[in-house]
């Protein structure tokens, strides 16, 4: 064979090794993204029947994913720099291997139910004891196996940050398919054994990556090239990183609280913004520039005028355009963010150092939003604070002149002036002064957009709006805001003085009248409006049980809101309320907010804890009639109607009782699927669907009451309900299996 031949040939044979390489590589980053994203959203859906279905488990399961992976980027750090070749390969499949002893994923044994006042942390412990120790080992491997490759000698080893984007790309394409494709048609327990597969097979590609570097000879060459060409990362420049980081990741967070607080808390909805998260990193990575960073740029500002406008003036219109505007403006401003991260990335020798500042940003973000926030703000306080750091975040920010300085202080002692009365709870705005608010409000937020080629102008504007508008709600007398894990319940006087409502999201959980339409104050037992007016469904359900019973009567209610119900008793029967909040008992207790229960139901007895948990250690409790009302502003949660739950409802169900589903819902029709649960377990279901009527009451609300009995003549006077039966293609929830996507899908359907 000829020189030229044996060169050819020789190089036939590194380009076939080169690309084989590169596909293990890529296979092997993609797999490992693929898992760590695909668990979170399976796991959190596990453990949400332990927190009642908050919306708060998936903030807090954020932080600790955060987390670890910060840890994840630590050790993968470490690793690279201190531990060469064969050993670094051998520690690693060790630690794969000791994440392979905690499967297959379950909840870990001795975490019960969670102590009040203290979710977070308990929720924390728990993830932590159950996959802390595989996701740890899932975390390190991104920018491990870029740090590999980068010793590999191939010319792509320079630039290995192609993988990050097989990364991203792996996490997108898992996030999307568990929502879309694994919860729809798999259940939980399907989905964990497919999961552990891919992890045993992950451990074998990371084993053959290690082995196609680390035993060649000039596996480090790469690696000293680029430390003779760039010096370390100096201090200023990685706290310019992770400051970078914590907005988006932040923002992520407030965002989807205020999405998934009206709807459920359902990975199809934890996974939109954290998609959107995913695949800014992809293209400020990515080696073509599909829209300009200008772009988003000149966009931002606009996107920003309107969530402060809809924030500040508490506006909602369609859930589509709703939730579309708040994630837009989330996906520009991570654009943005993260494209300014991308414009100062360190060459390959310092990926890691760069992706652990990234990932610390994430944290402390996360940590911000998803721990800190809930505990010091009465309400969601982080979300405006985040649009104002988002604003500050731009490019072009730079300390003030002695003159802007100046202006800005007096501009800050005028809005100070504005709103210090405000905090008096004897002063309020009013009709017709409202119209002052509004006015303010749209005249900061035009010359804001005016100002935004300047950063720190537009961020004080946007902060006045939102101290003006939380001194002085624009459509209400006196706002109180109470905050817990499972959300925040506002406490306000309406406008023309006659309510006192207690609101949860956009959503009356109960309402007192306090003045008549003459202005005297009202006397005696409370007025019912809201779902439990005198002729609502839940009324009439009630007062069927009573009839049947001829006598008293004993009620179980779950979700005890302002305690409307205790007023649709009478004075011998028994109730019982299961409330997992606290802070609900508290206001409902407090005959200063409400007097349903001093007025109406003095005895009645309130258990503190999810009720699931605590009706099935309620062992000698029966009812004659079980009320299903747990529902958190739009937010249903879906423990409470699996064919689980309904066992143990009927265990505790006298013969000839019934169970009262409140399933009133802007965004779901879950009318099929609780009649198809119920048919599961031999059920009988009948519809009240009230009408809405034009021009009545506004403190009236028109509701869809579900009720469930073992047989026909359970029913009673209710027997004119719709009855419904099961429609093919529907499926029953449990533990195991719920998907909220035909629900949402089936509203849609109905409102067109």
């Amino acid at each position: 064979m000829s020189a030229s031949n044996r060169i050819e040939a020789a190089s036939v044979k590194a380009n076939s090794s080169s690309a084989f390489l590169i596909s293990i590589y890529t296979a092997t980053v993609f797999l490992s993204a693929a898992l760590l994203f695909a668990v979170q959203p399976m796991f959190t859906k596990m453990v949400l029947p332990r927190f009642g279905g908050s919306a708060s488990v998936w903030s807090v399961a954020m932080v600790f994913f955060q987390g670890i992976l910060l840890l994840g980027y630590a050790y993968a750090d470490m690793l690279t720099r201190f531990v060469r070749g064969q050993l670094a390969l051998l520690i690693h499949l060790a630690v794969m291997l000791g994440g392979a002893v905690f499967l297959p994923l379950a909840i870990a044994q001795g975490w019960g139910s969670p102590p009040a006042d203290r979710e977070q942390l308990f929720l924390l412990g728990l993830f932590g004891a159950s996959i802390g120790f595989p996701f740890f080992a899932l975390a390190a491997n991104g920018p491990l196996l870029q740090a590999w490759f980068a010793r590999s000698g191939l010319g792509q080893a320079e630039n290995p940050y192609f993988l990050y984007a097989a990364s991203n790309t792996g996490s997108l394409l898992a996030l999307f398919a568990y929502p879309f494709v694994a919860e729809p048609f798999s259940t939980l327990s399907f989905q964990g054994s497919l999961w552990r597969t891919g992890y045993y097979l992950l451990i074998a590609l990371i084993a053959a990556c290690g082995a196609l570097v680390f035993f060649r000879r000039d596996g480090e060459a790469i690696l000293s090239r680029a430390q003779s060409t760039e010096a370390a990362p100096a201090f200023g420049r990685m706290v310019y990183w992770v400051a970078l980081a914590f907005v988006p990741s932040a923002l992520m967070i407030a965002a989807t609280t205020h999405i998934t607080t009206d709807i459920a808390a359902a990975p199809f909805l934890w996974v939109l913004p954290l998609s959107l998260y995913l695949i800014s990193f992809i293209l400020v990575f990515s080696q073509r520039t599909f829209i300009r960073q200008a772009t988003w740029i000149k966009l931002q500002p606009f996107l920003l005028a309107l969530i402060v406008l809809t924030l500040a003036l508490d506006i909602r219109t369609w859930l589509t355009v709703d939730v579309a505007l708040h994630l837009l403006t989330f996906f520009v401003t991570a654009m943005i963010c993260h494209g300014l991260m991308a414009a100062t990335r360190p060459q390959a020798a310092y990926l890691t150092r760069f992706y652990f500042c990234m990932s610390l940003g994430g944290v402390l973000g996360g940590i911000f939003s998803g721990l800190i926030a809930p505990r010091i703000f009465s309400w969601i306080a982080e979300y405006p604070l985040l649009v104002v750091a988002a604003a500050l975040a731009r490019p072009g920010l730079v300390w003030p002149t002695a003159k802007e300085a100046r202006l800005i202080v007096a501009f800050v002692a005028i809005v100070g002036v504005v709103t210090l009365p405000g905090l008096h709870e004897s002063i309020s705005v009013v009709p017709p002064y409202s119209w002052i608010v509004w006015g303010a409000v749209v005249i900061l937020v035009a010359c804001a957009v005016a100002f935004r080629e300047w950063p720190l102008r537009l961020a004080v504007l946007f902060a006045a709006v939102f101290a003006i508008t939380r001194v002085y709600p624009p459509n209400v007398r006196h706002l109180e805001t109470v905050r817990s894990f499972f959300g925040v319940h506002k406490i306000e006087v309406t406008a023309d003085g006659r309510f006192r409502v207690l609101r949860h999201g956009m959503e009356l959980h109960g309402a007192q009248r306090l003045t008549t339409d003459d202005g005297k104050p009202v006397t005696g037992r409370p007025e019912l409006s809201t779902y439990y007016h005198p002729d609502s469904p839940i009324a009439e359900a009630i007062d069927a049980v009573q009839d049947k019973k001829n006598g008293p009567i004993r009620a179980a209610v779950i979700g005890l809101g302002a305690g409307s119900i205790a007023c649709l008793m009478k004075p011998d029967d028994h109730l019982d309320y299961y409330e997992i909040d606290a802070d609900v008992i508290r206001i409902a207790r407090d005959a200063n907010r409400f007097s349903f229960l001093r007025d109406c139901k003095p005895d009645a007895k309130i258990v503190l804890g999810d009720a699931r948990l605590t009706i099935a250690d309620a062992k000698d409790a029966r009812y004659d009639v079980i009320v299903v009302d747990a529902f958190s502003s739009d937010s249903i949660p879906v423990h409470l109607l699996t064919r689980e739950a309904l066992r143990i409802y009927l265990s505790r169900l006298n013969p000839g009782g019934i169970i009262i589903t409140h399933i009133s819902n802007n965004h779901l029709d879950l009318t099929g699927v609780v009649t198809e649960t119920a048919a599961s377990e031999k059920l009988i279901a009948r519809l009240y669907d009230e009408d809405e009527t034009e021009g009545g009451d506004p403190m009236i609300k028109f509701s869809t009451v579900m009720v469930l009995a073992r047989n026909d003549d359970d029913f009673g006077l209710l027997k004119d309900w719709e009855l419904q039966k099961p429609e093919p293609g529907e499926s029953p929830w449990s533990d195991d299996f719920s998907n909220l996507l035909g629900p949402l899908v089936a509203k849609f359907r109905e409102d067109d």
